[in-house]
């Protein structure tokens, strides 16, 4: 037997001359022995569902279920917690006829299923092709206590979604709405988060169009997924679009619409655009923020457009933004593609090299414009070193020698 295990029944006093009887059930005794007729009260209460679940899920069901049977043989009546766990190892194992006994003693009984119970069983039936399994327990639910169900729709619909169980997801959806259930904000959302995250482009858009059709406000969680699976694709038309779909002139979401709204320019490299975009957001009263300056920044180093590198610099110390690792690479990268390492003092005069180095930038930036070469190198070295507290002119002398000497050959001898 598992040495676990072991432990476990010794606490509860089971052993070679010891018989198990329940303690985790109302009015139970603690383990008790049988010697010559005399019993002797032997052990703690304990726990018996987790010893149950210990023994199911060690692959020793053999003896849970034996250890259930001798119990309901003395005459105790299981609670729900240790049918609920003999009942998910049937389940996970495929031993759906025990499955369904399990669970029709607990919707016979008393006891109130356990919602998350219940979820994982709607999830490990419908993930192994019994739907008719699943649906029988639901309209059962419904007999039992109709209160339960929009819970345990919610937490099926999204157990299906973090799986990318799409079609199973949509089926659950179609039986809550058929039960009179209407979808909220959370379940819609998470809807389309799904449908971006294990869905194609098209199945995306469609899951965003019946939210819309819904009249239910798409949330930062999902326009962030949405984002991500257009730049994935390099959608930036698309993205462009979708975000102008929402509304720009949304505030519970700060500047992230505007800042996707230049980032599908800044990925394209439409220059002007991207200029004329960003002076409607001021006017339309957004303060830029780091990713606003970073997104331009780091399009104006690849186009090695320095003016406007200039310009934003002196507009984030004016909007008194702090830069971060992304606002210094894309000035060392810009100069030194074009072999202008000499002047990269002058370039790096507006910032204060002095700082400790962090990295705020959104995610999203990178999956559109990507790390430049001293971002990369700077963020390998400060994974590795054993150093804490690196400043960027550290970093920037560090590359620098790098570099300068990455034509250099040397010879050993």
């Amino acid at each position: 037997m598992v040495h676990g295990t072991s432990m476990k029944m010794a606490e509860c006093g089971v052993g070679p001359d010891l018989v198990p009887l329940p303690v985790y059930w109302a009015g139970a005794r603690p383990w008790r022995k049988k010697q010559e007729g005399n019993i002797y009260p032997r052990g703690n209460y304990t726990d018996c569902a987790s010893l149950i679940q210990g023994l199911s899920w060690k692959k020793l069901h053999v003896v849970a279920e034996k250890l259930v049977l001798d119990m309901k043989s003395e005459g105790f009546v299981p609670d729900n917690s240790t049918l609920s766990a003999l009942m998910l190892w049937y389940a996970s194992n495929g031993l759906f006829c025990k499955t369904l006994a399990a669970w029709d003693e607990i919707i016979n009984s008393s006891y109130l299923p356990d919602v998350r119970v219940i979820a994982e069983l709607i999830d490990i039936c419908g993930c192994k092709g019994y739907l008719d399994v699943a649906v029988r327990i639901l309209h059962q639910i419904q007999l039992k206590d109709s209160n339960l169900l929009r819970d345990v729709y919610a937490r099926a619909i999204s157990r299906f979604g973090k799986k990318g169980q799409l079609e199973l997801m949509e089926i659950m959806l179609k039986e809550m709405v058929s039960m009179g259930f209407p979808v909220d904000s959370a379940t819609g959302n998470a809807y389309v988060i799904f449908y971006s995250n294990f869905g194609t482009l098209s199945e995306m858009e469609v899951a965003y169009g019946r939210l819309k059709m819904s009249r239910i406000l798409i949330e930062e969680e999902a326009i962030r997924s949405m984002s991500l699976a257009y730049l994935k694709y390099e959608k930036f038309y698309s993205l462009g679009e979708f975000v102008r779909d929402v509304g720009l002139c949304r505030r519970n979401v700060g500047n992230l619409l505007w800042n996707l709204l230049l980032l599908s320019y800044a990925a394209n490299f439409k220059m002007k655009s991207l200029q004329r975009e960003f002076v409607r957001m001021v006017e339309s009263g957004f303060f830029p923020d780091l990713n606003t300056f970073n997104i331009r920044a780091l399009a104006f180093s690849k186009m090695s457009l320095f003016w406007d590198l200039h310009v934003t610099l002196e507009h984030m110390k004016h909007e008194k933004v702090v830069p971060d690792l992304v606002t210094y690479g894309s000035v060392v990268d810009a100069y030194l593609d074009r072999n202008l390492g000499r002047n990269l003092d002058f370039a790096l005069r507006k910032l204060n090299k002095n700082d400790c180095v962090t990295i705020a930038t959104e995610p999203l930036v990178f999956e559109a414009m990507g790390k430049g070469d001293f971002h990369l190198s700077s963020e390998a070295r400060l994974e590795f070193s054993k150093k804490n507290n690196w400043t960027y002119e550290e970093l920037i002398t560090t590359y620098l020698k790098k570099y300068f000497r990455r034509n250099q050959i040397f010879w050993n001898y």
